[in-house]
């Protein structure tokens, strides 16, 4: 009789101890890179691997504001492979999150992390369906070329395609972009120049220009004192 009651006790236990332990949180994997503090403000440059929905984007934010408790005004910037921690605007972020202040708080801002903490989302890069729509679009015009990479342009919502014919003996860059029903909606044939050993393709007479280096395609403006505004790594 004993030994049945303290079978029962332990099951009791062991199962209200299952019952009470919160389900871990998948939480996708990210990185943190820089973190910029000013009076009113503590940014933190988040790498992630993929396009994330914005459940999973949230159940980072909550994480990093749970182990940051202190920082009360807290943004966070979310970059896919290729994007740049230095850049000269939001198109090089996938997305950035600000957490609210009690008075910023206001009825229409419904968003909040797994915490219940309010905050702010604005997401600037396609989801990954749509990502993929434009990756797998294949033109007739770059079949038999040599292509050096598909990059999404998350701002224009287009594809940009850089490549180069093998039979042509100047060697030119072609450019097109192309969107979700495959249609080319741009094409330019950049001039090449080298500035410090680097080669910029000037895709405009304004002085705007591209890099091609390592599967990664980066748009500068004329103005932009060397900062790209876009950087995209091919395939993603």
């Amino acid at each position: 009789m004993k030994r049945n009651i303290r079978i029962l006790i332990f099951s009791c236990l062991f199962f209200s101890f299952y019952a009470c332990k919160t389900a871990p949180k998948n939480i996708p994997h990210y990185t943190i890179s820089k973190e910029f503090k000013s009076d009113t403000l503590t940014t933190v440059d988040v790498h992630i691997a993929n396009r994330l929905t914005t459940a999973q984007l949230l159940l980072i934010a909550g994480k990093l504001k749970t182990d940051s408790a202190q920082i009360k005004n807290l943004a966070i910037h979310f970059l896919l492979p290729g994007n740049t921690d230095i850049s000269a605007g939001d198109n090089s972020y996938y997305a950035i999150i600000k957490y609210l202040a009690d008075a910023q708080v206001k009825p229409t801002d419904s968003l909040k992390d797994d915490n219940g903490i309010a905050l702010r989302l604005k997401l600037f890069g396609l989801d990954s369906a749509k990502a993929h729509t434009l990756l797998s679009q294949q033109p007739v015009l770059i079949t038999g070329k040599n292509v050096l990479g598909k990059f999404v342009d998350d701002y224009a919502k287009t594809l940009i395609i850089p490549f180069k014919d093998p039979t042509d003996k100047r060697d030119q860059l072609f450019v097109i972009e192309v969107d979700g029903l495959g249609n080319i909606v741009s094409s330019t044939v950049p001039e090449k120049i080298v500035d410090g050993g680097v080669e910029k393709w000037m895709v405009d007479k304004n002085g705007d220009y591209i890099t091609i280096k390592d599967s990664v395609l980066a748009q500068y403006p004329s103005n932009g004192l060397g900062l790209p505004f876009n950087s995209i790594r091919s395939g993603i």
